[in-house]
């Protein structure tokens, strides 16, 4: 291969490097739902519906930042589409609309 073809081969591998580490990202603060928290808890299981005895989906380890729902059901703060975390360990970041 010629050294243009080279270049322009490793110019396309970085862009696409680029693109994917920065794929999802948001701003510093910014959350879709108007409410970001943070999980208080060593580990924080996530289950699929409001009730600590519902099948566990997911999990979050301490400082884990994520979008949340305003509001709590049950003691429980929808995340997502069928999951939720107990409210109890999650802390809104500041100037969050919890």
């Amino acid at each position: 291969m010629s050294k243009k073809t080279l270049l322009i081969l490793g110019a396309l591998v970085l862009v696409v490097i680029v693109y994917a580490m920065n794929t999802g990202k948001q701003a510093s603060g910014a959350s879709a739902t108007g409410c970001k928290v943070t999980v208080t808890a060593d580990v924080l299981n996530a289950r699929e519906s409001a009730d600590g005895n519902a099948k566990i989906v997911g999990k979050y380890l301490r400082d884990a930042q994520f979008d949340a729902m305003p509001g709590i059901q049950n003691g429980f703060r929808k995340v997502a589409d069928d999951k939720w975390v107990a409210a109890a360990f999650t802390q809104p970041v500041a100037g969050s609309a919890c």
